[in-house]
């Protein structure tokens, strides 16, 4: 062993401990969370990684916690696992022997307008040199009916919008009115009948109508309007609009539209705007198409459940419905930290400021965040926030691990 002066023995210490910390990766060296510790209550939770899986900050983390729309970031995850990124919903339509044309639904949350006009010109193609069509006939029974999804209720906002097989327009239409009466407030969608009628009822000047599964109005109303762009190229009906199902030795399949948007696609706008009626769609599409036919709540809670056990290694999560909605839903930080460890590749499909990605949830009393935030050195960090106090917002909070994790 060489003996070295104690001046140089300090000297080389120094030198030992700077390379030290110039070679030791950006998520070890300390970092001063300590501002955070006073604002996280007994009542929230957060929960801090980097991209070493090295817990930079943690309390409460194993509580389990209200996760409000944070919660989509999950069901968006088990749908892209069970469907695959370019899963396409269909829509089949059919003739029967009879001349009626039947219409069967799979639950594509993004049956616009827009997209109903592409469709119409389709068959119109196709019918052309048919005889006037009988009945418009829906078929919604992929979904059992009716769906009551726990947190929705009856109002008239959008994310209360009910859930279904055949639904257009994430069922609802937007209105206002004018000198000459009621007109839609979106130029793509006609207002019919069927909703102006709804609108006198409810005495609302302005906003939207929700229609619900009483008397079957979704899926009437999403056959009214096919029945009316079918109309302006020129189909034309001598029957009614009704529910019934599709015999599949007897009627003859005459298309199948596959949604222009793929699965990847739904769910970013899903967590864009933390779309409820999407987010339902499909946890209930994926619980059919794993376990069978009809797809009920439940059956997407088990598959949801079932990833959770086998993926993730969560045996207690606790969820009664995918988007959040619900004050029954109960996870910790520590469980969201896994959900986004597995959401990885697809963190780019969250909405974006900067260096963070994220989802934000909002219930009365409930503020949470959760996502991605990429450091200098381009590793992405990890963090959950879950403020179950009433008062406390999780905006600030993240704007200072923005500062921290610089």
């Amino acid at each position: 062993m060489i003996d070295l002066p104690a001046r140089q023995m300090k000297a080389a210490i120094g030198l030992f401990i700077i390379f030290g910390l110039l070679l030791m990766p950006a998520g070890l060296v300390a970092l001063d969370f300590s501002e955070l510790e006073a604002l996280i209550g007994q009542n929230d939770s957060i929960l801090i990684t980097d991209a070493r899986e090295q817990i930079l900050f943690s309390k409460n983390a194993d509580q389990k916690r209200i996760p409000a729309s944070i919660l989509k970031i999950y069901t968006s995850l088990v749908a892209l696992h069970y469907l695959g990124d370019d899963y396409r919903f269909p829509t089949e339509f059919y003739l029967d022997r009879q001349m009626n044309l039947k219409i069967k639904g799979y639950g594509d949350p993004l049956l616009i307008s827009e997209v109903i006009v592409k469709i119409s010109q389709v068959l119109a193609v196709l019918l052309k040199k048919s005889n006037p069509l009988n009945d418009l006939i829906l078929d919604d029974a992929y979904f059992r009916q009716p769906l009551t999804i726990p947190g929705i209720t009856s109002s008239v906002q959008p994310y209360d919008a009910p859930n279904g097989a055949l639904c257009v327009n994430f069922n609802t239409v937007a209105f206002k009115r004018t000198a000459q009466g009621y007109v839609s407030a979106e130029r793509q969608t006609p207002l019919l009948p069927f909703v102006t009628k709804k609108i006198k009822a409810s005495k609302l000047k302005a906003g939207r109508i929700v229609f619900s599964h009483h008397k079957d109005e979704i899926s009437i109303y999403a056959g009214l309007l096919f029945q009316y762009f079918l109309k302006k190229d020129r189909i034309r009906f001598n029957g009614k609009v009704r529910l019934g199902r599709v015999n599949a030795d007897a009627d003859r399949l005459i298309y199948r539209y596959d949604s222009l948007t793929t699965l990847n696609q739904n769910v970013v706008r899903l967590l864009e705007h933390s779309n409820n009626f999407i987010t339902n769609q499909l946890l209930i599409a994926t619980g059919a198409k794993i376990i069978g036919s009809p797809g009920t709540l439940d059956k997407g809670v088990t598959i949801a459940t079932d990833y959770a056990k086998e993926v993730l290694g969560i045996t207690d999560m606790t969820l009664v419905e995918g988007s959040g909605i619900s004050r029954d839903n109960s996870v910790s930080a520590a469980q969201m930290d896994r959900v986004l460890q597995e959401f990885l590749p697809y963190h780019y499909y969250m909405r974006r400021a900067g260096r963070e990605y994220y989802k934000t949830g909002t219930l009365y009393g409930i503020s949470t965040r959760a996502g991605y935030i990429r450091r200098s050195n381009g590793q992405l960090c990890r963090y959950v926030i879950m403020l179950n106090t009433p008062g406390k917002s999780a905006e600030p909070l993240a704007l200072r691990l923005l500062r921290i994790l610089d």
